[in-house]
């Protein structure tokens, strides 16, 4: 299935445009999209009012499968904002198309969403630069998978045919996150991601050539959001929980249920970050 033109999100967003304002005075300034195992976050108290709209109710919207991803749109009240979350996302190895993978990001455009948040779980590929429950900010990524989020028919609408992609990692969100981190208590680290398409790890041969690369995270997502951003001209920050080494580097096994549980042994550390960047990044919006 080819990538469609802006009709086909703007479907979408006419339905989330109107089941929002039934219920809240301001479209979203913010989105967050929740990685593997970071969902739970929803669940905070972040949120003085809560809409959850299923993603099967959503016109034109994917359907999460995997099993631990909720597929929800949680759309919130933090402060005086409207906030969107995603609590599940799409990937490229449960069968969509690179475009579906990135849907969400080109609706969020349409909703007049100009300021991202994406996190993920990864694998660290550098273990003299990251370690388990280690959190990172992304500062660029690789991608060695030949497909893209915007390969298809361009829609003027959402970006321009040929687009930059040196900035897409805001570099003041990403000193906002450093300072927040700092204030917290720790140390927020800065690396390169890397995307594989899965479901299967990585060899550790693939891991030796992506060290060798630059790479210090690896994982199976973000990267095909990021890029759906930077053609929509949407300022993103990045974090990484890092919830394991990568093949070959510890020679151990890699396993879903150890990701998982990395994921959850950093909870509190993780919603504490992302409370203050989001105020943080609510703030500015405030201000301009």
């Amino acid at each position: 299935m080819k990538r469609p033109n802006d009709t086909f999100y703007e479907e979408s967003a006419a339905y989330l445009r109107g089941r929002i304002a039934e219920r809240f005075d301001s479209m979203p300034v913010l989105a967050v999209i929740l990685g593997s195992g970071l969902g739970d976050y929803v669940d905070s108290d972040a949120m003085t009012e809560k809409l959850v709209i299923p993603y099967k109710e959503i016109p034109g919207f994917p359907v999460s499968t995997v099993s631990y991803q909720k597929g929800e749109l949680i759309v919130g009240r933090i402060g005086d904002h409207t906030v969107l979350f995603f609590n599940g996302r799409f990937h490229y190895y449960e069968g969509w198309e690179m475009w579906q993978t990135a849907y969400p990001v080109a609706v969020c455009y349409m909703l007049g969403v100009r300021r991202m948040i994406i996190t993920n779980a990864a694998g660290g590929i550098n273990p003299d630069r990251v370690a388990p429950g280690d959190l990172v900010c992304v500062t660029d990524h690789i991608k060695l998978c030949a497909d893209s989020p915007v390969r298809g028919e361009n829609s003027a609408r959402l970006g321009e045919r040929f687009f930059d992609m040196q900035s897409v990692y805001d570099a003041a969100y990403i000193e906002m996150a450093k300072a927040c981190a700092q204030r917290i208590g720790f140390a927020l680290k800065e690396g390169v991601y890397c995307y594989m398409s899965g479901p299967q790890f990585e060899t550790p041969a693939e891991i030796r050539m992506l060290k060798l690369l630059g790479g210090d995270l690896v994982g199976m997502s973000t990267v095909a959001e990021v890029i759906e951003a930077a053609h929509c001209g949407i300022r993103v920050l990045c974090i990484s929980c890092v919830t394991n080494l990568a093949a070959g580097v510890t020679g151990l096994p890699m396993t879903e249920k150890e990701v998982l549980e990395t994921s959850a042994s950093i909870k509190d550390r993780f919603e504490q970050l992302l409370d203050g960047v989001i105020e943080g990044i609510l703030s500015e919006s405030a201000d301009r």
